[in-house]
């Protein structure tokens, strides 16, 4: 095996194999960061072995292995670490490196719950949103500082430094690597499902940048649910955001036109759906309806985003429907977001008077001022009820507003179109126009928290 055939070898193991190794290494040494550590140490063994030796037949137990052995010499030199060297040395007892240089690794029982301690700890509520999310993508998804900085479009030190400092507050908080209790489970669980929503969504629709949509991370986000929801079987959240996240990115193919840019809901290709990521989806749904889930926040977003896969057709959307599920969802979460999510259904169901009324009640709120999304709805109201230039305004200020290039160049273009159907009714001495637009049915819909992306509450980004 050549050096570089070694290396790619390695690069697949860590992606495949880093989750759970820094997990089952947590579960030995109780602390996140050592846990790293150990697995970083590992790896440069490995990159230091395998292309003389070749990759081992169990590349993972492998990693495993060395990785606790460095954490005996580690805490032989620790002696106030006594306790935790016997645990390990039991551990390691009548175990080694087999032929192939592998050993056969814990039981899975074991390694799925140390996952389920690591997705809680590194998710943990007494860390900061951006922490909670760089600390989850590296330690979950084995991405690199570079790789998250590059998603995310801040500077690589930044995110090593957001790492670094939620490893050091999750040890000097004493959070322990554990699952919590039946009291702390629902708060902690929700941390959890707005961690891995706020990756999904950055991927779904960029905060900024000159990309409309990322689909790693989409698909990291997809990744880490679905390992939630085997993880956690009996919680009806869990398959509700799978669901939610199987659904939205079953659209992924059709977002984006041959140039790349944008296409709203309404004016996709369906057919380039993905069937497969629908199916699951609705199964995911009916499975957390099933657990008793169907008011649940992401449960009923699943709801509203099935109404669409079930649609062949736009025309085909049951929007009174949608309107009934996000009533039910301003309940169950009380947010101007999902109320102007609810205007759209609104103006979809019953006329664009009906939600522009909506829209206009909401314009006061201050988790909305400078919320690029409501002037971008408010826009499409207008020029449905045949005032674009009033229309051309909201979408000037929406992309004003926006840091999303393809995003900002799509609401230019519809201020442009609204600008020439104010000309042409001002040549027409002001008779009534048809605009030709479509209502993004899907503006700001969910629960995002993240200050950069939603006024606060969050949203499942346009369509």
């Amino acid at each position: 095996m050549t050096g570089s055939q070694a290396h790619a070898a390695i690069d697949a193991v860590v992606r495949l194999e880093w989750a759970r190794l820094v997990a089952t290494l947590a579960h030995y040494t109780g602390d996140v960061g050592l846990a790293e550590e150990l697995a970083q140490d590992a790896v440069v063994a490995a990159l230091e072995q395998w292309p003389a030796r070749g990759v081992p037949d169990r590349p993972g137990g492998w990693l495993t292995t060395v990785a606790k052995r460095r954490a005996i010499d580690l805490f032989r030199r620790h002696r106030d670490l006594e306790r935790k060297y016997d645990q390990i040395g039991r551990a390691l007892d009548g175990t080694g490196l087999g032929p192939g240089g592998d050993q056969d690794g814990d039981a899975v029982g074991d390694i799925d719950d140390d996952m389920l301690r690591l997705i809680f700890t590194a998710c943990h509520p007494v860390l900061a949103v951006p922490a909670r999310v760089a600390l989850t993508l590296r330690l979950l998804g084995g991405l690199s500082t570079a790789e998250i900085a590059r998603a995310y479009l801040v500077p690589e030190p930044t995110v090593a430094q957001r790492v670094v400092r939620a490893k050091r507050t999750l040890g000097q908080a004493g959070v322990p690597f554990e699952t919590p209790d039946r009291e702390q489970r629902p708060a902690r669980l929700a941390s959890v499902l707005e961690v891995m929503y706020l990756i999904f969504n950055e991927g779904y629709s960029a905060t900024a940048g000159d990309d409309w949509m990322r689909p790693d991370l989409c698909a990291e986000a997809l990744r880490l649910g679905r390992l939630l929801a085997q993880l956690a079987p009996a919680e009806p959240e869990v398959h509700g955001l799978v669901a939610l996240m199987e659904i939205q990115a079953s659209r992924i193919p059709a977002r984006t036109g041959p140039p790349g840019e944008p296409v709203l809901l309404l004016d996709q290709d369906r057919t380039r759906w993905d069937q497969l990521l629908i199916s699951r989806g609705l199964a995911a749904l009916a499975r957390a309806e099933q657990l008793g889930g169907q008011d649940g926040p992401y449960a009923l977003q699943a709801a509203i985003a099935a109404c669409h896969a079930r649609a062949f057709r736009p025309d085909d959307t049951d929007w009174a429907r949608i309107t009934q599920l996000y009533g039910v969802l301003a309940t169950v979460q009380p947010s101007p977001v999902v109320e102007l999510n609810r205007a759209v259904a609104l103006s979809m169901a019953f006329g664009p008077q009906a939600g522009l009324d909506l829209v206009d009640q909401l314009a006061g709120e201050p988790a909305l001022r400078g919320y690029h999304l409501l002037a971008s709805v408010r826009g499409d109201l207008l020029m449905k009820l045949g005032r674009p230039a009033e229309a051309q305004a909201e979408f000037e200020r929406a992309a004003a507003l926006t840091r999303n290039g393809p995003e900002r160049e799509l609401l230019a273009r519809r201020a442009r179109q609204a600008g020439a159907a104010s000309g042409q009714l001002r040549a027409h001495g002001g008779a009534d126009s048809e605009a030709d637009s479509e209502a993004d049915s899907e503006a700001v819909t969910g629960r995002r928290t993240a200050p950069a992306r939603s006024p606060g509450t969050g949203r499942v980004p346009p369509a």
